[in-house]
């Protein structure tokens, strides 16, 4: 049995509304391999619900939309998100389906911590095409979508290619981050093939340097930024990690600096940061290179943290930004 929540209340138009799988992540309390951590945190993960989150902080009014098992996992990523003040009306929770959940190990030398995920089959790798509310979807500023939720499964990567082709042809902006998992795809060349076709409907891209170069064959991040303009987009940052961003549009282009770090701690979710960063900046009107700014000052609060979204600042810590 499935149920969808708040199913006939009727919502205002939101600023940004993204479709994704969230997961509970366990957090090892100390450094070593995964199989000897004994303790562990509890937190919120998932590409998607990170930007949900962020941009929720900063006062945007954002949904999100998705699928949980009726299960602890599922009760508590819920119970979480609309803590955050974001939109769960879109969210199926389903009694005969899975939670998916993770585990992340502690590092202590500024190196990416080991990961285990555990999401096959889960509830949001089950989203079907025939769950897209295209009303509530069109009257949203922003569609955000991401590369992890269209690799979850052939569901999620046509309720992928459905929403930002609803969004795009509705007149309403979508922005994209590649962000690449290359395990969850049959084969590079694949993960190639459908990662651009989804960026392809996308007006606002943010690929790494290394998912650029993978993805299109270019080197530089001018050479990867015309790639994808000359596929449609009109705005597109290219991250470069510490070194901060270049960006282009039909304005012009340009790098930004990085952020000065004291210590890398965890650098899951810097992209995610960064995107919140562009994306919040974009939609308040700021020029694209205030707006990348921001973006790597929230990617390297992000890399100084332990979790995925406690680098997210509200509104009045975006205001002390140096």
């Amino acid at each position: 049995m499935t149920s969808r929540l708040r199913e006939n209340r009727k919502t205002d138009a939101l600023d940004v509304i993204t479709f994704g799988e969230a997961m509970t992540l366990l957090v090892a309390d100390e450094p070593g391999p995964l199989e000897q951590a004994m303790l562990f945190h509890k937190r919120t993960a998932g590409a998607e619900t990170n930007v949900a989150i962020g941009l929720a902080r900063l006062g945007f009014k954002v949904g999100w939309a998705s699928r949980l098992g009726n299960d602890t996992m599922g009760r508590y990523l819920l119970a979480e998100m609309q803590r955050e003040g974001i939109d769960c009306s879109h969210v199926v929770c389903a009694d005969a389906q899975r939670t998916g959940f993770q585990f992340k190990g502690r590092v202590i030398d500024g190196s990416d911590p080991p990961v285990e995920y555990h999401r096959k089959g889960s509830a949001a790798s089950l989203m079907r095409v025939d769950e897209i509310d295209a009303a509530w979807l069109c009257a949203a500023r922003l569609l955000h979508a991401t590369g992890v939720f269209a690799a979850i499964s052939g569901n999620c990567m046509e309720v992928a290619r459905q929403t930002m082709s609803m969004m795009r042809k509705s007149g309403g902006i979508v922005s994209f981050d590649p962000n690449l998992r290359p395990t969850l795809w049959a084969s590079t060349a694949h993960m190639r093939q459908g990662i651009n076709a989804l960026a392809a409907d996308a007006d606002w891209i943010f690929p790494g340097i290394e998912e650029g170069r993978l993805l299109t064959g270019c080197d530089t991040p001018e050479e990867i930024a015309a790639h994808y303009r000359n596929l449609g987009a009109q705005v597109v940052v290219v991250k470069l990690g510490a070194q901060g961003a270049y960006f282009s549009h039909a304005a012009g282009q340009g790098y930004v600096p990085g952020f000065p770090v004291a210590q890398v701690v965890d650098t899951v979710g810097a992209g995610d940061g960064f995107a919140v960063g562009v994306i919040s900046g974009l939609l308040e009107g700021l020029p694209l290179t205030e707006a990348v700014r921001r973006g790597a000052w929230i990617g390297a609060r992000a890399v100084q943290v332990r979790g995925d979204t406690e680098g997210l600042p509200t509104r009045a810590e975006l205001a002390r930004m140096d």
